[in-house]
Protein backbone atom coordinates (compact mmCIF):
# COMPACT_ATOMS: atom_id res chain seq x y z
CA UNK A 1 0.00 0.00 0.00
CA UNK A 2 2.06 3.09 -1.33
CA UNK A 3 -0.20 5.99 -0.18
CA UNK A 4 2.19 9.00 -0.35
CA UNK A 5 3.92 7.51 -3.43
CA UNK A 6 0.08 7.92 -5.38
CA UNK A 7 -0.52 11.39 -3.90
CA UNK A 8 0.18 14.60 -6.12
CA UNK A 9 1.75 16.32 -3.12
CA UNK A 10 5.11 14.55 -1.48
CA UNK A 11 6.08 14.71 1.96
CA UNK A 12 9.14 16.77 0.67
CA UNK A 13 10.09 20.40 1.38
CA UNK A 14 8.85 21.77 -2.34
CA UNK A 15 6.81 25.17 -3.17
CA UNK A 16 3.72 23.54 -3.06
CA UNK A 17 3.93 21.93 0.43
CA UNK A 18 5.50 25.38 1.66
CA UNK A 19 2.47 27.31 0.54
CA UNK A 20 -0.09 24.72 1.67
CA UNK A 21 1.71 24.84 5.16
CA UNK A 22 1.60 28.29 5.68
CA UNK A 23 -1.83 29.03 3.95
CA UNK A 24 -3.05 26.27 6.81
CA UNK A 25 -1.40 28.41 9.50
CA UNK A 26 -3.12 31.65 7.62
CA UNK A 27 -6.61 30.19 7.48
CA UNK A 28 -6.49 27.88 10.69
CA UNK A 29 -2.96 26.85 12.35
CA UNK A 30 -4.02 23.42 13.07
CA UNK A 31 -4.13 23.03 9.55
CA UNK A 32 -0.40 24.14 8.84
CA UNK A 33 0.56 22.32 12.14
CA UNK A 34 -1.01 19.01 10.09
CA UNK A 35 1.00 20.10 6.69
CA UNK A 36 4.20 20.52 8.70
CA UNK A 37 3.52 16.91 10.33
CA UNK A 38 3.08 16.36 7.21
CA UNK A 39 6.06 16.95 5.26
CA UNK A 40 8.45 16.24 8.26
CA UNK A 41 6.67 12.41 8.83
CA UNK A 42 4.73 11.97 5.93
CA UNK A 43 7.04 9.70 4.47
CA UNK A 44 6.48 7.32 7.88
CA UNK A 45 3.08 7.26 8.34
CA UNK A 46 2.56 4.38 6.65
CA UNK A 47 5.24 2.22 8.53
CA UNK A 48 3.64 3.68 11.71
CA UNK A 49 0.34 3.07 10.93
CA UNK A 50 1.27 -0.90 9.98
CA UNK A 51 3.50 -0.70 13.31
CA UNK A 52 -0.16 0.60 15.55
CA UNK A 53 -1.96 -2.01 14.07
CA UNK A 54 0.87 -5.02 14.56
CA UNK A 55 1.19 -3.56 18.29
CA UNK A 56 -2.74 -4.00 18.37
CA UNK A 57 -2.75 -7.38 17.38
CA UNK A 58 -0.63 -8.51 19.92
CA UNK A 59 -2.35 -6.30 22.62
CA UNK A 60 -4.20 -8.28 25.58
CA UNK A 61 -7.14 -5.63 25.16
CA UNK A 62 -7.65 -6.55 21.70
CA UNK A 63 -9.48 -9.63 22.88
CA UNK A 64 -11.24 -8.04 25.36
CA UNK A 65 -13.02 -5.34 23.54
CA UNK A 66 -14.07 -7.93 20.95
CA UNK A 67 -15.59 -9.84 23.68
CA UNK A 68 -17.31 -7.50 24.46
CA UNK A 69 -18.87 -5.98 21.48
CA UNK A 70 -19.70 -9.43 20.43
CA UNK A 71 -21.40 -10.99 23.43
CA UNK A 72 -21.59 -8.65 26.19
CA UNK A 73 -20.26 -11.00 29.25
CA UNK A 74 -18.62 -13.81 27.70
CA UNK A 75 -19.87 -17.50 29.37
CA UNK A 76 -17.34 -19.04 31.56
CA UNK A 77 -18.42 -23.07 31.00
CA UNK A 78 -19.99 -23.23 34.66
CA UNK A 79 -23.63 -23.29 33.41
CA UNK A 80 -24.89 -22.78 36.82
CA UNK A 81 -23.10 -19.47 37.50
CA UNK A 82 -23.51 -18.88 33.98
CA UNK A 83 -27.69 -18.92 34.46
CA UNK A 84 -26.93 -17.06 38.06
CA UNK A 85 -25.50 -14.71 36.49
CA UNK A 86 -28.25 -14.24 33.73
CA UNK A 87 -30.31 -14.52 36.49
CA UNK A 88 -28.49 -11.21 38.48
CA UNK A 89 -28.18 -9.27 35.66
CA UNK A 90 -31.76 -8.87 34.53
CA UNK A 91 -32.92 -8.58 38.09
CA UNK A 92 -30.74 -5.79 38.22
CA UNK A 93 -31.48 -4.64 34.82
CA UNK A 94 -35.31 -4.29 36.33
CA UNK A 95 -33.99 -2.85 39.56
CA UNK A 96 -32.56 0.12 37.38
CA UNK A 97 -35.61 0.56 35.17
CA UNK A 98 -37.85 1.05 38.49
CA UNK A 99 -35.23 3.67 39.90
CA UNK A 100 -35.32 5.38 36.61
CA UNK A 101 -39.49 5.46 36.79
CA UNK A 102 -39.14 7.12 40.06
CA UNK A 103 -36.48 9.29 39.37
CA UNK A 104 -38.89 10.45 36.47
CA UNK A 105 -41.88 10.64 38.95
CA UNK A 106 -39.87 12.98 41.13
CA UNK A 107 -39.41 15.14 38.33
CA UNK A 108 -42.33 15.78 37.73
CA UNK A 109 -43.54 16.39 41.04
CA UNK A 110 -40.65 18.86 41.39
CA UNK A 111 -41.92 20.67 38.48
CA UNK A 112 -45.37 20.29 39.71
CA UNK A 113 -44.14 22.03 42.71
CA UNK A 114 -41.69 24.87 41.27
CA UNK A 115 -44.85 25.63 38.94
CA UNK A 116 -47.20 26.10 42.03
CA UNK A 117 -44.87 27.81 43.60
CA UNK A 118 -44.49 30.46 41.01
CA UNK A 119 -47.95 30.75 40.57
CA UNK A 120 -48.46 31.40 44.56
CA UNK A 121 -45.47 34.15 43.87
CA UNK A 122 -47.04 35.74 41.01
CA UNK A 123 -50.70 35.84 42.65
CA UNK A 124 -48.44 37.85 45.59
CA UNK A 125 -47.45 40.19 42.93
CA UNK A 126 -50.35 41.17 41.42
CA UNK A 127 -52.48 41.62 44.64
CA UNK A 128 -49.49 43.54 45.74
CA UNK A 129 -49.30 45.38 42.56
CA UNK A 130 -52.94 45.85 42.24
CA UNK A 131 -52.71 47.17 46.22
CA UNK A 132 -50.17 50.14 45.33
CA UNK A 133 -51.61 51.54 42.49
CA UNK A 134 -55.01 52.17 43.86
CA UNK A 135 -54.05 53.20 47.41
CA UNK A 136 -56.22 50.90 49.11
CA UNK A 137 -56.07 47.12 50.49
CA UNK A 138 -57.99 45.11 47.54
CA UNK A 139 -59.51 41.83 48.71
CA UNK A 140 -57.06 39.22 48.70
CA UNK A 141 -57.88 36.18 45.83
Amino acid sequence: MTTTKSCMIKPAWTPATIGLMVLGFVVFWPLGLAMLAYILWGDRFEAMLRDAKDQWRGSPLKGAFEQMNTTGYARTGNVAFDDYRERELKRLEEERAKLDAMRADFDNFLRELRRARDQEEFDRFMANRGRNASGSDPAPL
